[in-house]
């Protein structure tokens, strides 16, 4: 039986053109950008897939759940009531349950489980799909199966692939033997390095066979995981470790959680302060050797965060689509009024070109030969670089969409925006991408022609297009000063996005995009030389 309806007949007016919420729809079916991609570069298994969880979490009880975990956030519990260390985090019921789905669905092993093409697609396209009703534990589920190629190259790894590939959520904390599934974290920046993670004081001391941890660690997140990869100074130099939480006789490992993060957004995912006493630890890869082994994980974590801000994008937009539809004002839906009209536009043409780029990047980390994995890296940074800066103030249109409303806490904007700004933090911040991105072109000509080659599928297509297209590429092989990497990242990200629209997304769309990103750039969403019949053949793609 139905909850009944709230009162619309008021003593003083009549509540009406009030939009109701964006609520038990398919998440994925109603995003026609992603959902094309998906079919291109995966095909119907994953389609089927995506499918179902885009039913799932766009249900009016998932949804909520999303909300409850965000307004519950977690807290630490560093002693039992008797005054014996605990050292755990609890979480309301509503993440469990989240993170139960999540798992349910594979988001943290498809890739490594299933062999058919576009498995990494299906990681990305996934989590993108669940950020929508519940970011915060798409952390645990990212860095789940981000670690499993640095496991996977260890002795000491392969028990916990075991668990993890196939594995269920299990939140309890026991030695992993008797878990039916494990998540992993990753605990690497100090206070005093932060990035430079070189200058990590942490010690390990060799102790029969393993490794004993002294020290700390400034961000720990997803602290309730059963096992972390992190760094420490060993006596041949940092090196990359493998810390559980339980130890296989049960008893808990020697890390204690000092205090949570108050952090901006990102509410229901815990990150905590942590230190190691002689924390046990085993070695992944060898002394010294920690961030070539551990690179790897971030390399797939860089996924997971141009994935999630996808996620971000398409929530913000589809509320913004769907107030505009509802809304009237002067005798017309707001999205009939031509302003609106183009900002919607111009917010979708992001989109679509954040959305072909993700999918892309993650079809590339398929690869398994040499230009296929260049390609992969150094496309994942320009990514990572260009949609998590622009993703802030994507949402902040979106927002500015739905006028007062959407500045209110009851409403689903706040939230969004408050996360917007955090994946262009987590694995590399934009002056780490950008020097990343400057170091690979240096060293690794391969990157270089494999997007050269990229790009040249494009060209002729938009004399816009060709003009950039040449100009960048001209200053990629050029030697590049620091000073003036993040321009030429951006270019670089605006290309390959220019050249993916080109081959991949309607005419209406790609000339949208060459003409305001490549050509005659605006500053602001809607300020763009788009013409009516441009905008409306958009609209006419992205109504919900």
């Amino acid at each position: 039986m139905s909850a009944a309806p709230p009162i619309a007949v008021l003593q003083t007016h009549e509540v009406g053109n009030q939009p109701g919420p964006l609520a038990d729809v398919n998440l994925y079916l109603t995003d026609v950008a992603l959902r094309d991609a998906v079919r291109r570069e995966a095909g119907d298994w994953l389609d089927v897939r995506c499918t179902s969880l885009g039913a799932a979490v766009g249900s009016s009880e998932v949804l909520a759940l999303g909300e409850a975990a965000n307004r519950n956030p977690p807290t630490l519990m560093s002693f039992d009531r008797w005054g014996r260390r605990l050292d755990e985090v609890a979480f309301h019921p509503s993440y469990h349950a989240l993170m139960a789905l999540a798992m349910e669905h594979r988001i943290h092993d498809i890739a490594w489980r299933d062999a058919r093409p576009g498995r990494h697609v299906a990681h990305a396209a996934m989590l993108a799909v669940f950020t929508q009703a519940e970011a915060g534990v798409m952390c645990p589920m990212n860095m789940t199966y981000a670690a499993v190629p640095a496991l996977r190259a260890h002795p000491a790894g392969r028990p916990w692939v075991e668990r993890l590939v196939g594995g269920r959520y299990d939140a309890p904390l026991r030695p992993i033997g008797e878990k039916g599934g494990v998540t992993l974290g990753m605990a690497m920046t100090e206070k005093q390095g932060g990035s430079d993670v070189r200058a990590n004081t942490t010690r390990a001391e060799p102790d029969t066979g393993a490794y004993r941890l002294t020290g700390h660690k400034w961000f720990c997140s997803a602290p309730m995981s059963d096992g972390f990869l992190t760094l420490a100074q060993a006596p041949g130099g940092l090196t990359c470790f493998l810390v559980p939480r339980v130890l296989p006789d049960g008893s808990r490992n020697a890390i204690q959680l000092m205090r949570l993060k108050d952090k901006l957004g990102n509410k229901s995912n815990a990150s905590a302060e942590i230190e190691y006493h002689g924390a046990y630890a085993e070695r992944l890869g060898d002394e010294g050797a920690g961030v070539k082994t551990i690179i790897e994980m971030v390399h797939h974590t860089r996924l997971g965060t141009i994935a999630g801000t996808l996620g971000i994008m398409r929530m913000a937009l589809a509320q913004a689509f769907h107030h505009c539809a509802s809304r009237r004002a002067f005798q017309k839906a707001l999205i009939d009024q031509p302003a609106m009209a183009g900002v919607l536009a111009d917010l979708a043409v992001e989109y679509e070109a954040s959305a072909v780029m993700v999918v892309a990047v993650a079809k590339a980390f398929d690869a398994e030969d040499a230009p296929g994995r260049a390609f992969a890296r150094l496309a994942v940074a320009l990514s990572k670089y260009l949609l998590t800066k622009r993703c802030a103030t994507f949402v902040v249109e979106c927002m500015e969409c739905h006028g007062g409303n959407g500045y209110v806490e009851e409403g689903p904007l706040p939230r969004l925006y408050r996360e917007a700004p955090l994946n262009a933090i987590w694995e590399g911040s934009g002056n780490v991408i950008a020097l990343d991105v400057l170091r690979t072109l240096a060293r690794e000509p391969l990157a270089v022609e494999t997007y050269a080659a990229a790009i040249a599928e494009a060209c002729g297509a938009s004399a816009a297009f060709d003009r950039a297209a040449e100009a960048t590429l001209a200053e990629a092989r050029r030697p590049c000063p620091e000073a003036g990497a993040r321009r030429l990242v951006e270019r670089l990200a605006l290309v390959l996005q220019g050249a993916l629209l080109l081959r991949h997304a309607p005419t209406a769309v790609a000339d949208a995009f060459c003409a305001t990103r490549l050509d005659d750039r605006a500053f602001t969403y809607g300020a763009g030389a788009l013409s009516a019949e441009t905008i409306a053949a958009i609209l006419g793609r992205h109504r919900l």
